[in-house]
């Protein structure tokens, strides 16, 4: 019998990631979608077509057989297994696409695998842009037979590439997940300090966006873009939150510091994430590192000032 799937969580990820399961997935049976802010969930259904809005979790839970969620932090997911273990979860399959501290992710395994379901950590690697076209880098982790379970919705429907770590703990899957976004963050740094160099020596950030183009492409010249058209701290609504971002960097430092060694930038990123948050508040961008370097520098925060 073809499984019954359902998703809870419909950030920008979520969403991304829900509209590709109902386009690519070779779904039977309709999306079940489930987000707190109910009209966040009915005006996706409307969009992407072959889904129905669950009721309720418990509505949700009860009808689906492969259950994925992402949610922003660890105390939303670990309030929503508790949630969602209060019903027969016997012999489903959880599916946890968030990012978050491996004890969160062991708790998680613990209380579910104890209620008698089946869990599988899968967080994944990708800008919201990346979530919409299905090209996200999934990381499972898990019993086997659950994963296989999984990846019929990985590799060509949300995703483009899958790391896979068959019957190892789930908690390895977001110690990745971690780990994998301090390297974001080590670029946003390098590239907010190199452009601040670059226009405090006379330089130019017009040169030096031109060796990225021709030596980094890819996330290096998106970012940097976004910096120099002052898209850090124009968008309505953060590509990755700062709130997120520091999530993840106090995640890097604790796993760090409990295994006797220092990830020095990211501590350097995450004073400089103090400053966007100062500076912006929730709607602070990852991006504004840039911003909070140049006001580090004695420059404006917002770098189009300069052109007034």
């Amino acid at each position: 019998m073809a499984p019954q799937l359902g998703f809870v969580g419909l950030g920008n990820i979520g969403r991304g990631m829900s509209k590709n399961l109902v386009e690519k997935g070779n779904l039977s049976k309709p999306l079940l979608l489930f987000n707190r802010t109910k009209s966040r969930a009915d005006d996706l259904s409307s969009k992407i077509g072959n889904s129905k809005v669950a009721s309720s979790v418990e509505d949700l839970i009860a009808k689906s057989n492969i259950i994925f969620y992402c949610l922003g932090d660890d105390a939303s997911v670990l309030e929503m297994v508790e949630k969602m273990v209060q019903n027969s979860v016997r012999d489903k399959l959880f599916v946890d696409c968030s990012t978050v501290h491996p004890s969160t992710t062991d708790q998680e395994n613990e209380k579910i695998t104890s209620a008698g379901g089946r869990f599988v950590a899968m967080p994944v690697f990708g800008a919201p842009a990346m979530a919409d076209s299905g090209s996200l880098i999934c990381v499972l982790a898990g019993k086997a037979s659950d994963i296989e379970k999984v990846k019929p919705y990985t590799t060509g429907v949300v995703g483009r590439a899958v790391i896979d770590f068959n019957d190892e703990p789930p908690s390895k899957a977001t110690t990745l997940k971690v780990l994998g976004n301090t390297f974001i963050l080590s670029m946003v740094t390098t590239l907010a300090e190199g452009h601040v160099l670059a226009e405090k020596s006379g330089l130019g950030t017009d040169q030096l966006h031109k060796f990225i183009e021709i030596m980094f492409p890819g996330p290096f010249t998106a970012y940097s873009t976004r910096m120099l058209s002052g898209d850090y701290y124009q968008r309505d609504e953060p590509l990755f939150a700062v709130d997120l971002a520091r999530k993840d960097a106090r995640h890097a430092k604790k796993i760090a510091s409990d295994n006797g060694t220092r990830m020095r930038i990211v501590e350097l990123g995450d004073e400089y994430l103090a400053g966007v948050k100062a500076e912006m508040g929730q709607s602070g961008d990852l991006a504004g590192i840039y911003g909070a370097k140049r006001a580090e520098s004695g420059l404006p925060y917002r770098n189009q000032e300069d052109k007034k």
